[in-house]
């Protein structure tokens, strides 16, 4: 056993946790100020039609980094659980085939989205003076395709080794690229949004190569070479089902862009579109240190479920969820609090600041039980559970927010599309309260009927 598999097995929650979680909520936050700063060099050096092209733009983005989400948490998962077991064999081929799988993948969507892509933005709710500048952005933005959908895999494989300082060390370097790339393209090379696609690109390819060096050097747990490269279908299969959820979370996103930006587009307009982009961001940029401490979370919880230790899976749980919550309630107080400075931050529009104020107030008014919710949902994907982690994945955006956005913008117009984000929040922590009690109660029956527990 590696000194990395004792420590996910023997060590105590609340060290292990920060040890995992802390560079992985670093990373994110990161990663999260790229895109940040990212729409304020658009917002100031393009204006509010680029800010609204992004936001046309940035769902379909979601869409590619959906699939890398599906392979690298679904596999993720599978090698966590191997790793628990002592099947080293096992993640070994799980891992060989998460890259050719998302190799392969990462071609179709570049041919793909080259061929249709029109068609795509006008689906994504660009009008006709969005189109041009959301055109100018993801023509570039396709092309690198591969190396988003690669990165995601690579960092959820060197977490699920216990290696998060490494995913940390890759998205900073990617980030921190991204921000030093972007006003060189955008300002002094004059590319305006396409310089600001360019950016994103070579900063993914960046930090992809720095994980593949990790691996070429033979750093990880798990070796990097082409014999386990042969496509094991049952695998696959494993992974796509557990990362299902991952994949759903995300896609649900973008679905729920296109009924947003089309129902925006109805009831205001440009200027509203460009708002929503504004709003998503400051949101995520809320709630990254969640994803952080799930990201943390998810290899603990899958290593010590796959070693048959129930109590500490209960153990992680328990402290993610306060944890998660914290940050969570933190970020509600501060979107409250400064909606008008935060929404100035990236424009000098006053008519986008005054509306956009309280549009965030209203959008925001729940996001202190997501905390919650994230971890709940993780709980899944970790244990290789695939239909309950599907159903939470996809409860907030497509069964609750697009049937209550429809509803409430056709009672209170644009005020009711706002309105939809609260009530989902709410709706869809209640759902996972129940699946978590549920799934609680099993891992206490584990527990009493297990001679291990019982004779302590």
């Amino acid at each position: 056993m590696t000194d990395r598999e004792k420590m996910m097995e023997n060590e105590s929650i609340g060290k292990l946790l920060l040890k995992l979680s802390l560079p992985a909520t670093i990373a994110m936050m990161v990663q999260a100020l790229y895109n940040f700063v990212d729409t304020i060099f658009i917002g100031r050096g393009v204006g509010t039609l680029g800010i609204a092209a992004i936001s046309i733009g940035f769902p379909i983005q979601m869409v590619v980094m959906a699939f890398g989400q599906m392979i690298g948490i679904g596999g993720a998962s599978i090698i966590s659980r191997s790793l628990g077991a002592k099947d080293k064999d096992k993640a070994e081929l799980t891992f060989g085939n998460m890259v050719s799988t998302g190799i392969a993948m990462g071609l179709i969507i570049t041919i793909f989205g080259s061929l249709f892509l029109d068609q795509l933005l006008s689906l994504f709710g660009a009008t006709e003076t969005i189109l041009p500048y959301a055109k100018d952005y993801m023509q570039v933005i396709i092309y690198g395709s591969v190396f988003f959908v690669l990165g995601m895999i690579f960092n959820n494989t060197v977490r699920a080794e216990g290696a998060a300082s490494i995913s940390m060390f890759s998205l900073l370097i990617s980030a921190g690229m991204n921000i030093i790339l972007d006003p060189i393209f955008i300002f002094t090379f004059d590319m305006g949004i396409r310089g600001a696609a360019l950016a994103t690109v070579i900063s993914q390819i960046i930090g992809f190569s720095f994980l593949l060096l990790y691996y070429l050097t033979n750093k990880g747990i798990l070796n990097f070479n082409f014999n386990p490269f042969k496509w094991n279908f049952k695998i696959i299969i494993e992974t796509f089902a557990i990362g299902s959820s991952a994949f759903a979370r995300q896609v649900a996103g973008s679905v729920m862009a296109i009924v947003l930006n089309n129902l925006l587009a109805v009831y205001g307009g440009d200027l509203s579109i460009a708002i929503y982009g504004v709003i998503n961001r400051l949101i995520m940029f809320t709630l990254m240190p969640l994803f952080g401490v799930a990201q943390g979370y998810l290899p603990i919880s899958g290593f010590n479920y796959g070693a048959k230790k129930f109590d500490r899976v209960k153990e992680v749980m328990s402290l993610s969820m306060i944890v998660t919550s914290i940050f969570s309630t933190t970020g509600f107080i501060i979107l409250q609090f400064f909606p008008h400075f935060l929404i100035g931050i990236f424009s000098k529009d006053l008519e986008l600041i005054s509306q956009g104020a309280p549009a965030l107030r209203i959008a925001s008014a729940c996001i202190w039980v997501v905390g919650f919710q994230v971890i709940g949902s993780s709980l899944f994907q970790a244990i290789g559970k695939a239909g309950p982690a599907l159903i939470l994945s996809m409860s907030r955006q497509i069964l609750i927010f697009i049937p209550m956005a429809f509803l409430m913008s056709n009672l209170f117009g644009l005020l009711g599309i706002w309105l939809s984000f609260p009530i989902s929040d709410g709706l869809s922590a209640l759902i996972t309260l129940y699946f978590v009690l549920k799934e609680n109660k099993i891992m206490k029956t584990k527990i009493a009927n297990d001679p291990v527990y019982s004779e302590k």
